[in-house]
Order: C-alpha cells, then structure tokens, then sequence
C-alpha cells in the first residue's frame, strides 16, 4: 500500500527512515523465528512427537528438521539483534549515520553512558543485558547445526525458550521507576502485544516449513500432523486472544477518536495492521472450524489418503496464507510511531486507566474466553458428525 507523500509529511508523523524499516522489521522477524520456534517446539511438536503418532522414523525427521529451523532462527536473531543495537545507538546520536553506528566504538559508549539523574540504572546496562542474553539464546539455537547436538534438541529448546523470552522482557525492563498501575499495565500489555504475536507468527512459520519440506510422508505422517495443527490451534487461540486485548488496550491509548483512524497517518497504518490480522484470524478460523473436523472425521474413520491431503496439502495452503499476512504486518509495524492523538492534536497525552477502563477490559477477557471456548466446541461438535471426509 502507497500513500501520498503529503500525507506521510503531515504535522506530527515522522516518516521513519529506511534503515529504521528494515532494522525494526528485521528485528521482529528474528524474534518470531527465535520465540516463536522454541515456544511452538515445547508446546507443539515435542508433545506430538513424544505421543508416537509418527512412527519412530517419520518423528526423527521432523525432530531433525525443527531443530535445524531453530537454528537458522538463532543466526537471524543474532544478525538482527546487531543491526537493532546499532539502530538504537542511531537514535540516540542526535542525527549519527547509521554507518557510524555500526562500529564498535559507537556502540560501546552507547552502552558505558551514564545513567540519568532520576534513574535508578543506566539504560545502556540494560541494553547491554539484553543483548548478552540474547547473544547466549542465539549461541543455543545454533548448536542445534551440531548432529551431534541434535540428539538433544528437546533438551535445548527447553533451555532456549525461557532465554529467547528474556531477549524482549529484559529489553522492557525501565530505567525509571514506574508510577502508577497505568505505566505498569502499559508497560506489561505491550509485552503481550509482542510475544503472542511473535509465539503466533513464529509458530505458523515453523509448521508450515517443517509441512513443505516433507519427502514421501509415511504411514502415519497423516496422524501426525493432526496431532500437530490440533495442539497449535489451542496455543494459537490464546495468542488471538492476548493479541486482541493487547492490542485494543494500545489503540486506545494511541488513538483518540475513531475518525483518526483515517485522517492520521498513524491511523492509516493502524488501519491496515488491524485488517491484516482480521486476515490471519479468518484463514485460523476456517481452519478451525473447517478443516479441522475434517481431519478429525477422516482420521476417526482411519481414512489414510484423505488425511494425508488434509493435513499436509489443504491445511498448510491455509497457513500460508496467515504466514504471508503476518509479513504484512511486520512490515508496517516500524511505520506505527508516534500516535494519532498527538498527529491530531499536538501536545495532547493519552489517556489514564481509570477504574471503569479495568473492568471493562476484565469483561472483554471474559467475553473472548467464552467466545473460544464456543469456537473450540463448535469444532468438537462439528467433527463427531457422520459426513464422510472429502476423497
């Protein structure tokens, strides 16, 4: 999507520059690698592999393959880890080239710099933790190149997880108390907002890979996988519903009014976020609600063929395309600076949780768990019906 130049320079909206783009983007795409892989590995295909459904020739395989996915994910999380420090070091120079951020030296007073007044550390120190661990957490994933240390991938994917986590939440971590349960609640959501949809990203991106890069599946590479989509369909359900909370709580923060939503540039690109997750939601939905009871038909049925086609040609061109529309909405995330309220009205804050503001978030938690909880019903219901599954 293009927009016009002068509504990219409106008052208020800074256009962010390209090395920022591709920086941020970049950022965000390891962390879905890296988060992402390693949450959906534990919750997912370590469970599934461990049930046997595969065969114990088809789940070394898939083991193997996860394993090499997760480290990939580790050298791009590295990379990217490097190119966001020098980013921030960018920012913070008052108009340095990113070149000049780039080098050791830059980056290195960055980090030593002292901490301000009214802090109660410095945040280079915080910066510097952050990257350390994620240094450590990159280190992990990619010992799993090592054949050797593939025979225990379970065991590291354990241990990266927590450590791939850390990456983001240490990174949140302020250099200033927080006042009030607003900056807390602000500060917490955010990191939300940001591994449900990394966990939800990641996810489909590591399944989907792990599905096409299969050769002649065995026997019971049908049950299987299954197994896998139906296990990742309860994880992806609670990263929706953390997505959604989250992220009406930072709309609401952000934007003013609803007209703002087409009258800033901020809201433009909010508009567009908000329609590409609409997309992924619907495309998790039909599977859901669709494919699902299909493959839970075919396989009470013990229909080999047809669940094989569903579970490894239908369902992963679905997955696709959530994957292809989480891109999207990595790309414009870095364009999602500023706020609306401030484009509209400049100098204006945002708004303070009041007591009426919890509850009525508790009640859209509640709302959205009943409303998966009837989806995941629905599902069940849908597949004990008697319809043959396609051929």
């Amino acid at each position: 999507m293009s927009l016009p130049h002068s509504l990219l320079s409106a008052a208020g909206y800074t256009t962010p520059a390209l090395w920022r783009v591709l920086t941020k983007s970049g950022y965000f795409i390891g962390m879905c690698g890296a988060i992402g892989a390693t949450v959906t590995y534990a919750a997912t295909v370590r469970p599934a592999l461990c049930s046997g459904a595969g065969g114990a020739a088809g789940n070394e395989v898939l083991r193997r393959r996860a394993a090499v996915f997760m480290a990939w994910s580790g050298v791009v999380l590295l990379v990217a880890g490097y190119f966001q420090l020098a980013a921030r070091v960018a920012r913070s120079g008052h108009g340095m080239p990113f070149a000049s951020a780039l080098t050791p030296t830059q980056i290195a007073a960055f980090l030593r710099a002292p901490a301000q007044p009214d802090a109660w550390i410095a945040q280079g120190t915080l910066i510097l933790v952050q990257n350390l661990v994620l240094v450590l957490a990159s280190a992990v994933l990619m010992a799993l190149f090592s054949p050797r240390a593939r025979r225990h991938a379970d065991a590291l994917a354990l241990v990266a997880l927590p450590l791939t986590l850390a990456t983001t939440l240490v990174g949140a971590i302020p250099a200033k108390a927080l006042t009030g349960t607003d900056a807390l609640l602000d500060t917490l959501l955010v990191q939300v907002h940001i591994v449900s949809g990394t966990v939800w990203v990641g996810g489909l991106t590591l399944l989907v890979t792990l599905a096409a890069a299969r050769r002649a599946p065995g026997e019971h590479a049908g049950v299987l996988w299954a197994d896998l989509w139906r296990r990742f369909g309860l994880v992806a359900l609670v990263c929706v519903g953390a997505v959604m909370v989250s992220g009406l709580w930072m709309t609401w923060k952000h934007v003013g009014t609803v007209p703002q939503l087409w009258t800033t540039t901020y809201g433009l690109f909010l508009l567009v976020k908000i329609g590409l997750v609409l997309g992924m939601i619907t495309a998790g939905g039909f599977n859901q609600l669709w494919l699902m009871p299909r493959i839970a038909r075919a396989r009470r049925a013990d229909a080999t063929s047809s669940l094989l086609r569903l579970t490894l040609r239908h369902f992963p061109r679905v997955v696709w395309a959530e994957v292809a529309l989480g891109g999207g909405v990595l790309a414009v995330i870095p364009f999602l600076s500023g706020s609306a309220r401030t484009e509209a009205a400049p100098g204006s804050t945002a708004p303070v949780a009041t007591g009426g503001i919890l509850a009525v978030g508790v009640l859209l938690v509640l709302t959205l768990a009943a409303s998966f909880y009837a989806t995941a019903r629905a599902s069940d219901a849908l597949a004990r019906r008697d319809a043959p599954a396609p051929s």
